[in-house]
């Protein structure tokens, strides 16, 4: 190739770098001071939740206590059979006294009564303590449900308002309309979970207020808890 050739030739374009510059500080959302007055008074009354700056909770949703019939109920019949039982043991053994086997004196029966007494209590509060620790609160921005299903174990859910694509509520029977309480159920876009919180004390006012905080999120307007 000759030199004028080589002169001819389209010279080789090289990629050419683009730098796009961001802001070292980032301008912060503009939060007015009744928002923040809602976020601090959240923040005392709910310190184990991780709310964002400018969220504050419209409601923290209440289990009826008709859930804790059972594991207090169950509590009680069985600690007052046991206690029956210790109570009746002198007259068991006087009417056994001429039996083959011999019967464990009544300082023995009373320490495995008062240990089986206090495993019983033990339990119950147990019970309790799973049934009470299961919430769900409503933000201005997601729903945060905490769902406790033993002593040790625990998990906490968060759904943003924009992702919720359904909210209903359900109460069956005539013992749940009478007593007002149900349980609530929420579905989502795209990977279409659902979540459920049962035992909930007036279950229709709790999702008018989620239904109405998704609308107000959904079109940018302040939620108002009193809607």
């Amino acid at each position: 190739m000759n030199p004028q050739d080589q002169q001819q030739l389209p010279p080789t374009s090289t990629p050419q770098a683009v730098h796009i510059s961001r802001s070292i500080d980032p301008i912060q959302p503009v939060i007015s001071p009744e928002i923040k007055a809602k976020h601090d008074e959240s923040i005392v009354r709910y310190p184990e939740l991780n709310l964002s700056e400018g969220e504050y909770v419209i409601s923290a949703v209440r289990r009826h206590s008709i859930g804790l019939i059972l594991p207090v109920g169950l509590t009680v019949f069985l600690m007052l059979l046991t206690l029956g039982g210790l109570a009746s043991y002198p007259s068991f053994v006087k009417s056994n006294s001429s039996a083959v086997f011999t019967l464990p004196p009544f300082g023995d029966v009373i320490l495995v009564d008062v240990l089986l007494t206090a495993l019983f209590a033990i339990g119950g509060y147990i019970a309790v303590w799973v049934y009470l620790n299961n919430k769900f609160f409503l933000t201005n921005e997601s729903v945060i449900q905490e769902v406790q299903t033993s002593l040790f174990t625990k998990r906490e859910q968060t759904v943003n308002l924009s992702n919720i694509e359904d909210a209903s509520f359900r109460q069956q029977g005539i013992i749940q309309g009478l007593l007002d309480y149900g349980s609530i159920r929420l579905s989502t876009q795209g990977d279409e979970t659902t979540y459920r919180f049962n035992y909930v004390s007036n279950p229709k006012r709790q999702i008018t207020l989620l239904n109405n905080a998704v609308e107000a999120f959904k079109n940018g307007r302040p939620v108002d808890p009193n809607d």
